[in-house]
């Protein structure tokens, strides 16, 4: 069983939406789970922004609850995706080992391959921000799934 984890920030916009998106495309072969890289909102729920452009996209995202990161995710997933350069180095930060920060990808990189490009963090945007952050990680997810569906 393969296990991916999708990491921001403060775990309330951009990894929810990601571990929602992706979860949605992939069968029950694959567990997605969402982190962030700090503590703010620990036991929150997603960002009412991010609920409700996932639900205007036929998901619901309302059970996830905010996690930190910690080191263990290392062992317990097979791949970490960051969303943006800022939270990719704070994850590496923590790896212990060149196979774990293998582990590591941008998760934008899937869309633009070694663009290295981040998804905007859509907390002090309108409404908008959360639309186009959504269209960003629905692109790369299908991308991921495709590629991940064929492969196991």
């Amino acid at each position: 069983m393969t296990k991916i984890l999708m990491v921001c920030l403060g775990n309330i916009c951009r990894s929810p939406l990601a571990e929602g998106i992706l979860k949605s495309k992939l069968d029950s072969n694959f567990i997605v789970e969402s982190a962030g890289t700090a503590a703010y909102h620990v036991g929150n729920k997603p960002d009412p922004r991010s609920i409700a452009v996932a639900r205007q996209n036929g998901l619901n995202i309302t059970n996830q609850r905010a996690r930190k990161f910690n080191k263990q995710d290392f062992e317990d997933f097979d791949i970490i995706y960051a969303m943006d350069n800022s939270n990719y180095q704070n994850i590496i930060a923590l790896a212990e080992n060149d196979q774990q920060k293998e582990k590591v990808k941008l998760i934008l990189n899937e869309s633009f391959p070694d663009k290295n490009l981040d998804v905007p963090d859509p907390y002090y945007g309108g409404e908008k921000g959360f639309e186009n952050v959504y269209n960003m990680l629905d692109n790369a997810c299908e991308i991921i799934a495709k590629r991940i569906n064929t492969s196991s």
